[in-house]
């Protein structure tokens, strides 16, 4: 139905339009598309900041036309790990490019100067960014593209910061203001193609084959989402409900994992910022959930009272990565943090477990204030973290380029490799639950928490007492099933929503035909694709190595240990055949 893919070259400024059926009609879209599309423009070898290095943006068959169908897919090769760079974005990205009537993008090549691609409909123009390559805000990167570029209602903005121009391997890209292509440094790929934005609008209309069964299939959906319990969580408190809960069970990293639980958590928990700091709700466009939770920061910048006040999206991912991995006691210092980092383009995740790193390093002088250039590190002192942020960005010597490759590359020049907490060259999420939490993130295509949900597993274990064996077949299920769903994109809030029978009606609504066997024989397929491109970039799941620390803090399963691990991987490279 959609499978047009338009393939730009930054080196001319040329473009064209494919109709690629072959693969939409395979591989329906997303992530099943957007890996054959790295397969194929990504040979073994290609250094992620090479010129012939690409970058792919891909929506699927359900964006824009059903509840919660909200994601856009982004590959590319990881300059933070060596292999499968993967994130995913809401905001209003998946439609404007549907409405501008392209279904994958891919990028390749390097400007010869900064510039930012502008693309509306049929007219697609790589345009001068002289002038803003050197903002380093976010935000006002936005401001000015809003002011000089059409499509106001049905367009999106993603760009690039300071830390994206100077090539931090965890920059990110930054969606329309309050979403981000986060984790594995998608805005360092950005920079080494001189590349600091693009903005996309459409007007094509959305046209859907039969409409009765269509809006039958919808309205099922939608009273889902806002008439049941499902997703009331992400409404409510948000993903931040976690950080009590997490420390309640004894499975919220803290001080960069020397613990499982917080003293100070009651003060930047979810229910701390709803009560005193949230400012509105939002959502990407196309769901009537409102997971995005903004706060309101007022800090004063200059004496006499002067106030300025900023809006700041929070979550439970950045509460756990600047507050409690950091010892941060206050909710409105780690809103500092957090502002500081979205300023720049920085991933918070990655950003906070460098952080951490750097923090212990400094106490057990593996690094000293003449590489900190001055800068004390301590737990809880936000002042210290905002100057690092500041100087990791600047990059002014080599501890600051070298914290600026993430915690594995800090780890081998300075030491700490047992407390560099890290699963497969990635800053973890915020889940020291058990082992098939740490088994998820090592074998997760991305080496995220968001793979497979592990942590998820483990919380199951608690009360049903899985043997490794069953939370080894659940990862394994989730790891295909999730190929699915983020091959239609659905966000994964919803995946309560979008269970198999619903995706198989859903699909059929609009005229694809696909029987449970058959989708599942799919997400199994698109995972080994993901692993066949991992290992042709040289990733062996054999050399991921766990740091001590892992082993030495209770999990909420109680202690983890090392022989639980190896024998969790053996069945789950057995089982898979990766």
């Amino acid at each position: 139905m959609w499978s047009n893919v338009l393939y730009i070259d930054l080196d001319t400024g040329e473009h064209q339009v494919k109709d690629r059926a072959d693969l939409f009609d395979k591989y329906l879209g997303g992530t099943g598309v957007a890996t054959q599309l790295l397969l194929e423009e990504c040979p073994p070898g290609t250094d992620p900041f090479s010129p012939e290095a690409p970058i792919i943006f891909s929506i699927g068959p359900l964006n824009t036309i059903f509840p919660c169908v909200s994601k856009t897919v982004s590959m590319f090769k990881s300059p933070m790990t060596g292999e499968l760079g993967e994130s995913h974005a809401g905001g209003r990205l998946s439609m404007a490019m549907r409405f501008a009537g392209y279904d994958s993008i891919v990028i390749k090549g390097r400007a010869e100067k900064p510039c930012y691609l502008s693309i509306h409909d049929d007219e697609v123009k790589l345009k001068d960014a002289t002038s803003i390559w050197n903002v380093s805000s976010v935000e006002v990167i936005g401001k000015i593209l809003r002011e000089v570029e059409p499509g106001k209602g049905r367009r999106s903005i993603m760009r690039i910061g300071g830390a994206g121009v100077n090539m931090v391997r965890y920059a990110n890209v930054n969606v329309d203001t309050y979403r981000h292509f986060g984790r594995l440094g998608l805005g360092a790929v950005f920079g080494s193609k001189n590349l600091k934005a693009i903005v996309i609008s459409g007007t094509e209309d959305v046209e859907i084959p039969d409409i009765a069964p269509y809006s039958k299939m919808y309205n099922k959906l939608y009273d889902a989402v806002v008439d049941t319990e499902v997703m009331e969580k992400y409404h409510d408190l948000g993903t931040a409900a976690n950080i009590n809960v997490l420390n309640q069970l004894k499975g919220l990293p803290t001080r960069n994992l020397q613990q499982s639980g917080f003293e100070n958590a009651e003060n930047i928990s979810g229910e701390y910022f709803a009560d005193n700091l949230l400012l509105r709700k939002i959502a990407c466009s196309n769901c009537p959930i409102g997971c995005i939770h903004i706060a309101m920061l007022k800090t004063t910048f200059q004496k006499g009272h002067e106030f300025e006040v900023n809006h700041i999206s929070y979550d439970y991912e950045l509460i756990y990565s600047l507050g409690t991995n950091l010892g941060i006691n206050l909710a409105e210092d780690v809103l500092r943090l957090i502002e500081r980092c979205e300023r720049y383009g920085l991933d918070i995740m990655s950003t906070g477990g460098v952080l951490a790193w750097a923090t212990e390093s400094y106490e057990r002088d593996l690094i000293t204030p003449t590489d900190t250039l001055g800068i004390a590190l301590r737990w809880g002192d936000t002042n210290s973290y905002l100057k690092m942020i500041d100087k990791i960005v600047e990059m002014p010597n080599k501890f600051y380029q070298t914290l600026a490759k993430g915690t594995v590359a800090a780890a081998a020049e300075y030491g700490g490799e047992d407390f560099a907490v890290n699963l497969g060259g990635l800053e973890i999420a915020g889940y020291h639950t058990g082992p098939a939490s740490i088994v998820g993130q090592m074998v997760g295509v991305r080496h995220s928490h968001l793979d497979n949900g592990g942590y998820s597993i483990d919380q199951k274990a608690a009360s049903q007492q899985l043997t490794e064996e069953q939370m080894v077949d659940k990862l394994i299920y989730e790891d295909y099933w999730r190929m699915i769903n983020n091959s239609l994109v659905a966000c994964l809030f919803a995946r309560g929503v979008y269970g198999e029978q619903t995706i198989i009606d859903a699909l059929a609504s609009v005229g694809i035909n696909k029987t449970r066997d058959e989708l599942e024989t799919l997400g199994r397929e698109i995972f080994l694709a993901k692993y066949e491109f991992k290992k042709q970039q040289g990733f062996n799941v054999d050399e991921i190595k766990v740091p001590g620390r892992f082993y030495e803090t209770i999990s909420q399963l109680g202690m983890v240990k090392e022989e639980t691990i190896r024998e969790m991987l053996e069945l789950y490279k057995k089982k898979t055949g990766i």
